[in-house]
């Protein structure tokens, strides 16, 4: 790993931790109060909720899992839940014990860059603000191709990716290197998603302006990106026999 993405990765480290530990899950204050709702609405889509196969990429400490989870409480269904942060999954599951989830949650520990997605294994994709923090583009479209590989037949792939990032120190107005790993502009990545899924059904496609501070290193940063949402159906028909 170069100086770059180390700084990148340590920082981004610390930043979720801090907030891991401030602040608890489903609780009002921070992101973490509620799931995504576009992950939970294009969930409830999906038929043979019997055994659903989810397959959650960068789930930190079960913001999207847990409520997964719970849907397919009375199933046979499963979570996999793969994050970086050893400390992630371990709070991951201590919420799944309290919510009497943890038959449903499989805790991988390992970079989403490096983990190898099964062919033909998941019903439902679900990957939040963890696409751009892989090593590199050439990563990025390795692990599309894993997503579009791995995504049964009428399966889902729902991807909420930060674009146009800037940063810039709230007390002096100096612009700052963002620290994340790929920053696209919004155009560029839509394009590498429809290329990637060419032949899918997009479901949804859209951008939001987001703008809120965060503290890194002590230092007060106000945060800027476009938001882009990016959801889609493999509608790949079944071969006659």
């Amino acid at each position: 790993m170069n100086d770059r993405l180390d700084r990148i990765r340590t920082a981004e480290k610390k930043y979720h931790e801090a907030c891991y530990d401030d602040y608890k899950l489903f609780e009002e204050g921070s992101w973490l109060h509620k799931p995504v709702k576009t992950v939970m609405a294009n969930l409830s889509l999906l038929e043979n909720k019997e055994e659903l196969q989810i397959l959650d990429l960068g789930c930190g400490v079960g913001r999207n899992s847990i409520p997964i989870a719970e849907v397919l409480r009375n199933s046979r269904g499963q979570v996999v839940c793969v994050d970086l942060l050893e400390s992630a999954l371990s709070k991951l599951m201590s919420y799944g014990e309290q919510y009497g989830l943890n038959n449903h949650l499989l805790p991988v520990l390992c970079d989403i860059g490096h983990y190898t997605i099964p062919v033909n294994e998941f019903d439902y994709i679900v990957a939040v603000s963890s696409l751009e923090h892989v090593n590199s583009e050439a990563v990025l479209v390795d692990v599309l191709d894993q997503m579009r590989a791995g995504t049964k037949e009428q399966g889902i792939n729902c991807m909420i990716i930060n674009t146009n990032i800037q940063e810039m120190d709230i007390q002096t107005g100096e612009s700052l290197e963002p620290y994340v790993e790929i920053n696209k502009c919004t155009e560029a990545m839509i394009e590498l998603l429809n290329n990637a899924y060419k032949g899918w059904e997009v479901l949804d496609s859209h951008v939001k302006e987001l703008e809120f501070p965060i503290s890194r290193n002590e230092q007060e940063i106000l945060l800027k990106s476009d938001c882009l949402t990016y959801v889609v159906r493999n509608i790949a028909k079944k071969r006659e026999l």
